[in-house]
């Protein structure tokens, strides 16, 4: 008979598998095994309508964990019941259950499906708790999908559930954020709610479990307010547990029906843009997807082909993996919209999630759908310039008058192509206005398709700050890619104005150069090496006894990017190469993680 020691090391070895993803890039990942691939079941657990009263309890009531929530204490109008019969025979060893059903702490907090299968790694490892596999999916599911986000309130988050590395502010109260953010990002904190005596609870767990963080966060000395206390009280008043948006969006939610073909629209850093489509099949619950996505990238003309499984929670938070168990495996985190006619998100694997690209998805309803041009932008003047226009169900035997780019751009020939790409032959008129241009064909359009530009005024490199982790010996490289985007000013010919025209990637050379932070600064010898495609690897983590001290190889550089225009645009740039530069922290590995058991990556794992 299995042990209880093996079965927890089951449910680990699944969560650590993400949501999607596999070797060491399931470090980082919040997402797990146990939300994809789940056994068919008649109805979707939490979703309303489909449950079916829980059977009679024969676990003996037991007393709580002194650290518990006592229901009693709570507003009767407050928390949720717990029908979940799993839910309720697994974890009231520690959380009492009340006579409305309602669970200590579990039945006063809503979560996105990360932060509830957060939690129940935490049980597992912390408090053993007995779950196999299937029943961790099963806990997961129920409680995000009963005890959940609304779409509104979770898009301020998204980035969280994103794994996006972004300069976010909170607005609301910054000395609330400079208390959270000392250990992780807000994101993690505004994709919760809670009532007021659980967000007080949550801190008392923080004090328990992490000791240091009253040094850290939670106390400034003195009479007043600890940033603690004001912490709570803004919380609780913020992110309380009953909202209008909640009570909406639950009475409406029910799963989307998503099976049919998308139009797949995006962007991946280091690689430009992609085009392609998605097709998406029922699974085996009406939660559940199958999805077979294949795309071009329109620079490299590399074509992808993946295929994944899927569920939805909450009914519009897409949760999945392509290509499971493959090096190149990818865990896919969108939002469905209201309509069931879009989803957007990224799909995104590494070590620390860094790679992956910005996708939008289009449901392809019989007619034809404009995805995106490449290139994107065309200089006044061009002439028998290729364009390719991408989408799906576009008409076959297009001729040039079926497009229509707007004064001053002319389509003199189609060069060929299928339902998915058409190339076409364009010409700009010399005086052409500056500006984005529309796509209209074949009863399809697309706002913004083309901009016509007249020259290129300018560079950036994004993102203007990035940041790298050493690694390779005892801990994972984490790995920074670099872009440089092309500008027009405009027709005020101001920089920095509401009229600037963005206007995609230009090939750039790349190089790096010292961030003067301190005196002899050597950083740039020892931090790493940024390749031709901007895509920055960082050096090995440990002590380098050939650096001064036998410090780490952190540092700070500056990343450059130089275009001196291209074959295509010769005369973009009048006479000069254009430079610009980003600020780029490499730092050390994250050392205190969740699962630390496993092992470390080698070689580049870029997919």
């Amino acid at each position: 008979m299995e042990s209880e020691a093996s079965k927890r090391d089951a449910v680990a070895d699944q969560a650590r598998r993400g949501f999607g993803l596999t070797l060491p890039a399931a470090r980082l990942a919040i997402g797990v095994a146990v939300f994809v691939a789940a056994r068919a079941v008649p109805s979707v657990p939490g979703m309303p309508g489909s449950l079916a009263p829980p059977a009679a309890l024969t676990v003996p009531p037991t007393v709580a964990a002194s650290w518990a929530h006592e229901t009693d204490a709570t507003d009767e109008d407050e928390g949720y019941p717990v029908e979940s019969d799993l839910i309720v025979r697994r974890c009231q060893r520690c959380h009492e259950r009340d006579d409305q059903g309602r669970m200590s702490r579990i039945s006063y907090e809503r979560k996105t499906p990360e932060g509830w299968q957060t939690s129940v790694r935490r049980m597992v490892a912390l408090n053993d708790v007995s779950l196999d596999p299937d029943e961790a999916r099963e806990v997961v599911r129920y409680l995000a999908n009963r005890q959940g986000l609304a779409p509104e309130e979770l898009e301020p988050g998204r980035f969280e559930v994103e794994r996006r590395l972004i300069e976010h502010v909170y607005e609301a109260d910054r000395d609330v954020e400079n208390t959270c953010i000392q250990c992780h990002s807000m994101g993690r904190v505004i994709t919760q709610r809670r009532t007021g005596e659980e967000w007080e609870l949550l801190m008392a767990t923080h004090r328990g479990l992490y000791p240091l963080v009253d040094f850290q966060a939670f106390q400034s000395g003195g009479d007043g307010p600890q940033p603690v206390d004001v912490a709570i009280d803004h919380l609780s008043e913020a992110f309380p547990l009953e909202t209008p948006e909640w009570s909406a969006w639950s009475a409406s939610m029910r799963s989307p029906r998503l099976a049919g073909t998308w139009a797949l629209a995006g962007f991946e850093p280091g690689k430009g843009q992609i085009f392609g489509t998605v097709e998406i099949e029922a699974g085996d619950g009406p939660d559940e997807f199958l999805s077979s996505a294949s795309y071009t990238y329109a620079e490299s003309g590399a074509r992808v082909g993946r295929s994944g499984q899927s569920i939805v929670y909450t009914g519009y938070q897409w949760r999945g993996r392509s290509n499971p168990g493959g090096s190149d495996e990818l865990r896919e985190v969108m939002t469905v919209d209201r309509g069931w006619q879009k989803m957007t998100g990224r799909w995104f694997t590494g070590a620390y999630d860094e790679f992956g690209p910005d996708v939008k998805l289009t449901r392809v309803s019989g007619g034809p759908v404009v995805s995106g041009v490449h290139p994107r932008a065309l200089r006044t003047g061009a002439e028998a310039a290729e364009v390719r226009v991408h989408g799906a169900n576009l008409p076959m035997n297009l001729a040039a008058g079926d497009f229509d780019f707007g004064p001053g751009v002319r389509v003199e020939s189609v060069l060929g192509g299928d339902a998915s790409q058409v190339t076409v032959r364009v010409a700009v008129d010399a005086e052409a206005p500056v500006g984005g241009r529309d796509l209209f064909v074949g009863g399809a359009s697309l706002a913004e398709a083309l901009q016509v530009h007249d020259g290129v005024d300018r560079i950036q490199v994004t993102p203007r700050a990035g940041m790298a982790r050493i690694g390779g010996a005892n801990f994972p490289k984490g790995y920074q890619p670099f872009d440089a985007i092309g500008w027009d000013d405009g027709p005020d010919g101001e920089p920095d104005t509401e009229d600037d025209l963005r206007l995609g990637r230009v090939p750039a050379t790349w190089s790096m150069e010292e961030y003067t932070a301190t005196f002899d600064d050597d950083d740039i010898d020892y931090v790493g090496a940024l390749g031709p495609d901007g895509v920055f690897t960082p050096a090995i983590d440990g002590p380098n006894e050939d650096r001064r001290g036998s410090r780490n190889n952190v540092g700070d550089v500056w990343v450059v990017a130089t275009y001196a225009g291209s074959d295509a645009d010769p005369d973009a740039v009048s006479g000069r190469p254009l430079r610009a530069r980003g600020h780029l922290i490499v730092t050390v590995p994250l050392y205190l993680k969740f699962d630390p058991w496993q092992g470390v990556p080698t070689g580049r794992l870029i997919p």
